[in-house]
């Protein structure tokens, strides 16, 4: 771990990561005794609301370098810049995990059917909204380091939170339904690299300005703060569901 970062940024943000090990929803999510029929309809909910969640990512990288050369600071602004070309279109692959988790789950479960359309055309929970809201203010205010901070405490998330995630699918439902969510296994796999380069970036803006470090990581919190209320809100669509009817042996 970088010196400044671990000094200056680290102990603002432990509150916020503390929760992936305390959040009731989470911890629900990751429990033993968890229906199988919950959690592969929390998946689909994740999945299906995650487009919005991920689909301006490129351009919310774009833009934060953009607004670093303009505030001189060129080399992190360039690196934002090419890093965004490697996030264009991941929104797609939630997207094709929704198609894939829909379909298994019609071909097993009693109807009513899912629709993939249904699923997208619902309005954005309020964690959804302020988690979009939060980069948005981020990126256009005085501190656009802060979105650097908001993909490093994201991309934590799916580091540390992703594997657990998976495995709890894995034991639960089984690889027939694991193995569609590319979505994710390409986060676990590639945020360990997108992680060091957020720390890198976060390490320069911080040598420059130390006295900004809190804000940075005050930004990451909050967005991880929110993407686990928003975890939680696609868990408990799933817990409130009509349970199928039982029939009567």
């Amino acid at each position: 771990m970088m010196e400044l970062l671990k000094k200056l940024y680290e102990p603002h943000a432990v509150k916020a990561r503390a929760r992936l090990d305390t959040d009731p929803a989470l911890c629900r999510l990751l429990s033993p005794s968890i229906e199988p029929r919950v959690l592969e309809r929390f998946l689909i909910e994740w999945m299906a609301r995650a487009v919005y969640m991920t689909e301006p990512v490129d351009g919310w990288i774009r833009r934060t370098g953009q607004r670093c050369i303009e505030q001189g600071m060129e080399k992190i602004g360039n690196a934002l810049i090419i890093h965004a070309k490697s996030e264009t279109g991941h929104h797609l692959m939630t997207l094709e995990d929704t198609h894939a988790l829909v379909k298994h789950w019609n071909a097993h479960q009693p109807p009513p059917a899912l629709t993939v359309e249904q699923l997208l055309a619902q309005p954005p929970t309020d964690a959804m909204k302020a988690y979009r809201q939060l980069h948005d203010e981020t990126i256009e205010g005085a501190f656009p380091v802060g979105q650097i901070a908001i993909e490093r405490e994201v991309g934590y998330l799916a580091v540390y939170f992703g594997p657990r995630l998976m495995k709890q699918v894995d034991s639960v439902l089984g690889t027939e339904v694991s193995s569609l969510l590319s979505f994710m296994a390409e986060h676990v796999a590639v945020d360990v690299g997108h992680t060091l380069l957020n720390e890198k970036l976060l390490e320069e803006a911080i040598s420059r300005s130390p006295e900004h470090a809190r804000l940075y990581a005050e930004a990451g919190a909050r967005a991880l703060n929110a993407y686990i209320r928003f975890l939680g809100d696609c868990l408990r669509i799933a817990e409130h569901l009509p349970s199928p009817l039982r029939s009567v042996a």
